[in-house]
């Protein structure tokens, strides 16, 4: 069974198709939601990062959810990951990040936590800045190598990309060849070590574990991006999103989001069909499903949501049930998986 999970400002809302369906339902209400991951290896235990009630677990698949255990420096937690490649008695490592940029680790399924402080010992630290509240900063994204035991990325929204190869005990500062600053990090097991940023400054690719970084991004109109998803049997097909605001002499600031596509050596492309105009969309969230190779996910901050079953060249919005007449106003991030 496909379920998709939509973080969202006032709530989760765990999606299941039925039919030509697919019939949402609200867990977590009021919660502000920013990230959530699915355990790789055990896709009914998935991690949702809230900010204000710290860290959240479910282990059936979305149906009931309940706070990890203590631990966690802060309640403010913007990021989450579980680990393919480090296990530990069959589960996977948990990591969870914090505002301010603070990284955590769990090795019994959120049940207890220890800080990796190393990561607030990293050279660039004390220039680490979020321009919306300038005091602050917060780590936006984490990626734990599915590949390589112990290879572990860190987001600082605003600061970088560390790397640490000893799952945390250790931090290498930012490569300058990566973004300053990222949205989204991801990998694949169908390409070791090769690493996919986006960021406020574009996009990055790395093919040695993070070593060296490359910009390939011709073609590309836009580059202030957040979603990024990989194609599950396919390693050189990506999307991304972008979003970026303009005014008028009518509307002083109006939205924009686009979405690119690449695939083998081609250069990025936009795609349209079937997607909504991209003038008054925010951001769009992307996400593919592991079980699904070719198949992507596309969520409007609205709530909309758009499936591709050809690569992400070719859109069709899906028929999405919500409970009691609830409306969406701020999707936050999309996972799709199977359980």
């Amino acid at each position: 069974m496909t379920i998709i999970y939509m973080p969202m400002k006032d709530g989760l809302a765990v999606l299941q198709r039925q039919g030509s369906q697919w019939q949402a339902t609200l867990q977590m209400q009021g919660a502000d939601c920013w990230d959530l991951e699915v355990d790789p290896l055990a896709h009914e235990v998935a991690y949702c990062a809230t900010l204000g009630r710290g860290l959240w677990q479910t282990t059936d698949g979305g149906q009931t959810w309940g706070a990890v255990g203590a631990g966690i420096g802060s309640d403010l937690v913007w990021s989450c990951a579980v680990s393919r490649a480090e296990r530990v008695g069959g589960a996977g490592v948990v990591y969870a990040g914090t505002e301010l940029s603070a990284l955590w680790r769990s090795e019994d399924r959120g049940a207890t936590w220890r800080e990796l402080a190393a990561l607030r010992e990293i050279p660039s630290h004390d220039k680490w800045s979020y321009p919306p509240k300038p005091k602050t900063h917060h780590v936006r994204c984490i990626l734990p190598d599915p590949n390589q035991p112990g290879r572990l990325f860190a987001g600082i929204e605003q600061g970088g990309v560390m790397r640490s190869l000893d799952g945390g005990e250790t931090w290498e500062d930012h490569n300058p060849q990566a973004q300053n600053d990222p949205h989204t990090l991801a990998a694949t097991i169908n390409a070791p070590g090769r690493i996919y940023e986006s960021g406020g400054g574009g996009y990055r690719e790395s093919y040695d574990g993070g070593n060296t970084w490359q910009t390939p991004d011709t073609g590309m109109k836009h580059h202030y991006l957040f979603g990024l998803a990989i194609d599950p049997g396919d390693p050189d097909t990506v999307i991304v999103s972008n979003s970026a605001n303009f005014a008028t002499a009518h509307f002083p600031v109006i939205t924009i989001s686009h979405v690119y596509r690449k695939s083998g050596g081609s250069v990025w492309e936009e795609v349209h069909t079937g997607l909504p105009r991209p003038r008054g969309q925010s951001v769009f969230e992307l996400g593919a499903n592991e079980a699904e190779p070719g198949v992507f996910y596309l969520g409007t901050r609205t709530g909309e949501l758009y499936r591709s079953a050809d690569k992400g060249l070719t859109w069709e919005r899906q028929d999405v049930v919500w409970p009691n007449s609830y409306k969406p106003t701020e999707i936050h991030h999309l996972v799709a998986t199977e359980v």
